[in-house]
């Protein structure tokens, strides 16, 4: 069974101690931005899941530096385990959604930092024009820039549900023009989506699979307070999956992933304060340790499910 070190499948961890020859932590950076679905421009709700904090609860204060905002994370951090390497990531909203002059002086003053090893930026591929294209590949001169991109999900009917905002073409587009300026892209989807099922999760990964992606997240949906996803979970007009089914499922999607792509994410757990359902999510590491037992018995490992193909054919 294909192994990387103690984990079933590629993991963040795992490729960052190869590539950096010890553990290497992330600082999350909030930039101060918003986002063309909650500025009027696309529209003014957001999309259907995402708190106030846009995908950024966990993130630093903006009402500091960026080199405040790594110092004081730096801090925290290393007082309690000996790390000496980081990754600057600007997690909250759209961080590629102001003024590219804007944007070059937070990205340089991040990369600039001594203990930052690299740059990864959460960001919507239709927020990606030639001047922050330029912007990008001239920062990944300095040190890697990785940039993660919101697609959730290939099937339009869901993309317009979740108020995505715009089209799989869109999103195609990015990765290319990332990838012709070398640029690593690690793409967010989101399994139990209301609406789909298991085949159309498979079929978002398969696509992904094709693409010249680097990294993916497997992230659960999670229904917070205050959310108009949460209105509708109320209502009853969809539920969440039971921790069963989602070991199940993260197993198959693990299964049919090529064994290059880094598994940033297998779960999330959400703000605890702001968590509707599921509940069980919160218990992080339990549901971690759970998805290693299950692999561990069904002799299960990432591509597994390709390899069988392959030798099929």
């Amino acid at each position: 069974m294909k192994r990387w070190n103690d984990k079933p499948y590629h993991s963040l961890d795992y490729m960052l101690r190869e590539r950096y020859g010890e553990k290497v932590y992330r600082v999350a950076l909030n930039g101060g931005m918003s986002c063309p679905n909650r500025d009027g421009t696309l529209g003014k709700k957001g999309c259907i899941f995402c708190s106030q904090g846009g995908s950024g609860d966990f993130a630093a204060s903006a009402s500091l530096s960026i080199t405040e905002q790594i110092d004081t994370q730096i801090a925290s951090l290393s007082s309690k385990r000996p790390i000496h390497k980081y990754i600057a990531y600007f997690q909250a909203y759209t961080n590629t959604y102001a003024p590219v002059e804007y944007l070059k002086k937070i990205f340089t003053e991040a990369i600039s930092h001594p203990d930052i090893v690299a740059l990864s930026i959460g960001t919507r591929p239709d927020c990606l024009g030639d001047d922050v294209m330029e912007l990008l590949y001239s920062l990944n001169q300095i040190k890697p820039v990785w940039v993660e991109l919101g697609l959730q999900t290939i099937h339009e009917k869901t993309a317009r549900y979740i108020r995505r905002g715009y089209s799989l073409s869109c999103f195609d587009d990015a990765v290319n023009r990332l990838r012709a300026g070398g640029i690593e892209v690690v793409v967010h989807t989101i399994l139990g989506l209301p609406g789909e099922n298991p085949d159309d999760i498979l079929e978002t990964i398969s696509y992904l699979d094709q693409m010249d992606i680097q990294g993916i997240k497997l992230q659960l949906l999670h229904v917070l307070k205050g959310t108009d996803l949460a209105g509708d979970y109320e209502a009853g007009l969809f539920r969440t999956y039971d921790r069963e089914e989602y070991l199940d499922l993260v197993i198959h999607c693990l299964e049919h992933l090529r064994q290059d792509i880094v598994i940033h994410r297998v779960t999330g757990d959400g703000p605890k304060d702001l968590l509707i359902a599921p509940l069980w999510a919160s218990r992080k590491r339990e549901v971690l340790n759970l998805l290693h037992h299950r692999m561990k018995e069904r002799e299960s490992f990432q591509g597994k499910a390709l390899e069988a193909l392959s030798l099929s054919q």
